[in-house]
């Protein structure tokens, strides 16, 4: 490991997290980015950019809301070109597998003249623990218009690990990653593996589009959002993820975790207890 700084934007996040914890442990100096650090750090706004890259060598991007959301390549090219203005060297994008709506941000960390690495994941397992599915496999029911899809669900954690070696090795640079999971299961597949592992009666209850966007309203989830989770759960969840490649255990030179076994690891957490 070198003395050069990395920025982790978002350092807070599901992946940012990790990578943040990783280096850390490595001996690597890093900067989380995020809206409580310092320097701040927030996507929303572009005055807090400049100072999170200063004296930075290479930076992790993760954005927020989402790399497909609109305006995502304008504000990754904008970040991208201060980085350059300051000398960083290196960028390692987080993508979504199978969002053609970002492959424009993806072309805008091409374009920035600098080394980049592009991972390109399925769906996190941790969606079903860390994130908005975590309610409700609490209340016991999932109910979702995503049908017999099957998806290769993969460990945050293993991303994290790919991001790392992405950030620290060259070999990586020039990349574009699609990271999968070892194994397809459809989301009904993936409730019984929790059911099991968590000793508790969840089910999953397919529902069409419109009524998966209505159970939404019911919610009070705001318009934008349920537009946004309704495009997820269609447009990408079409069944053109559902095929597994090898680029993570090429990259990390092990199998990539699967998902019976963050099931049985993350239901010994108590985190999807009854009553939790």
């Amino acid at each position: 490991m070198t003395s050069s700084l990395t920025a982790v934007l978002s350092g807070t996040g599901k992946t940012g997290q990790r990578v943040v914890a990783r280096l850390t442990a490595l001996g690597a100096p890093v900067r989380s980015g995020s809206r409580a650090g310092t320097p701040r750090f927030d996507w929303a706004d572009e005055s807090t950019w400049p100072a999170a890259l200063e004296d930075v060598s290479a930076a992790y991007l993760a954005y927020h809301p989402d790399m497909a959301a609109p305006g995502a390549a304008e504000a990754v090219g904008t970040l991208s070109k201060i980085a350059a203005d300051r000398g960083v060297e290196q960028l390692v994008l987080l993508s979504g597998r199978g969002e053609e709506d970002g492959w424009a941000t993806e072309q805008a960390v091409r374009d920035s003249g600098l080394a980049w690495t592009i991972l390109r994941s399925s769906w996190f397992s941790q969606n079903f623990s860390e994130s908005f599915m975590l309610d409700s496999v609490l209340a016991g029911e999932l109910v979702l218009p995503t049908g017999a899809v099957t998806e290769p669900f993969v460990d945050a954690d293993d991303l994290a690990d790919a991001a790392v070696a992405a950030l620290t090795r060259p070999e990586h640079e020039g990349r574009t990653y699609e990271l999968t999971g070892p194994r397809l299961l459809t989301f009904g597949d993936a409730v019984e593996e929790i059911a099991h592992a968590s000793h508790r009666q969840i089910s999953y209850v397919p529902v069409s589009t419109r009524e998966f966007a209505a159970g939404l309203a019911e919610q009070a989830v705001p318009p934008d959002l349920v537009e946004f989770l309704t495009h997820l759960f269609t447009k990408v969840l079409d069944g053109r993820n559902s095929h597994l490649t090898g680029d993570l255990e090429q990259i990390l030179g092990r199998p990539p975790r699967d998902f019976h076994d963050y099931a049985t690891a993350t239901a010994a957490t108590g985190v999807w207890a009854a009553g939790a």
